[in-house]
């Protein structure tokens, strides 16, 4: 939770981080068309995010179907979009002030799904500002979700996003509870509610592609040791195993993860292999409500 005190360096780098995003996000959405690959979408989003002097929060997430999150593609992946439903989900990040976004492309036909994850998302920013309990804006978005006939994806939930760090508290659930926590001034938090013909639980999958630095620790292996002097690099943020540019990497990672030097993040999947949608925003509160710096993505902006 915030101590109320954002300075302006932080507040302004949060907005530039949304600006890049909306930018990036925009584009990135338009290219995805059945026939083109996961990775050209991915690599062009993350070289655009770097060509604008901005960082990378995460990795760009791809998640199709019954994917909910975790989900990007590997170095050689020629995986192409086809009759998907699409999760595009983007990180930013501007000397470490993050925004996170997702929007649902849908060629799945599916189109009411898509659509109570957006509108679930546009209910939970009228309900938030500070002194808002998170339990009722996470009533907001299930109650959206349920009205469409949809079930929220009651295993994840939005989050804090502080300096270099992607996911922190407050949690933001995508259901209603009795006792939860309060939005504060100066909070930056992600909204993302999840909605899914399922039964609304997720589990992991077996792809891992996605890895994030446990902690710094003496490594003997040459090549794990130069792929750990690259991953130092990401400040603690989220990486991609693909972002790595040493010989063996995959062998490098798998001894690093031995050690718990790295910790991986498998995909995360409905546990009954039905559709997931997702919309996300980031949002500073203030005195006088929220303020979206992703605001300019979704069609009810």
């Amino acid at each position: 939770m915030s101590d109320g005190s954002l300075d302006d360096h932080a507040v302004e780098s949060y907005r530039e981080a949304g600006e890049i995003l909306v930018e990036t996000m925009n584009e990135a959405r338009e290219m995805i068309e059945p026939g083109v690959t996961h990775l050209e979408v991915a690599e062009w989003a993350e070289d655009y995010v770097r060509e604008q002097d901005a960082g990378l929060a995460f990795p760009v997430n791809i998640s199709i179907d019954e994917e909910a999150s975790h989900a990007t593609p590997g170095v050689d992946d020629d995986t192409e979009f086809g009759e998907d439903m699409v999760c595009l989900d983007i990180g930013v990040h501007v000397d470490g002030y993050i925004a996170d976004a997702a929007v649902t492309v849908d060629f799945t036909g599916n189109t009411e799904l898509a659509e109570a994850s957006e509108q679930a998302l546009e209910a939970a920013l009228d309900e938030a500002g500070p002194g808002v309990e998170v339990g009722t804006i996470g009533e907001a978005i299930e109650d959206v979700i349920r009205g469409y006939g949809y079930t929220p994806v009651l295993n994840l939930s939005g989050h804090g996003v502080e300096q270099y760090d992607a996911h922190t508290g407050p949690n933001v659930p995508n259901r209603g509870v009795d006792r939860s926590v309060e939005l504060e001034v100066g909070d930056a938090v992600a909204i993302e509610p999840f909605a899914t013909d399922g039964n609304g639980k997720v589990g992991e999958g077996t792809t891992e592609e996605i890895y994030e630095l446990q902690r710094e620790k003496s490594v003997r292996d040459r090549r794990a040791r130069q792929a750990l002097e690259q991953i130092e690099e990401f400040e603690g943020l989220p990486f991609a195993a693909r972002w790595l540019d040493v010989d063996g990497a995959d062998m490098a990672l798998r001894r690093l993860k031995r050690q718990n030097v790295v910790k991986g993040y498998p995909v995360l999947k409905e546990d009954s292999g039905t559709l997931v949608s997702q919309a996300e925003h980031t949002l500073l509160v203030t005195e006088d409500g929220v303020e979206v710096t992703t605001a300019g993505i979704h069609d009810f902006d």
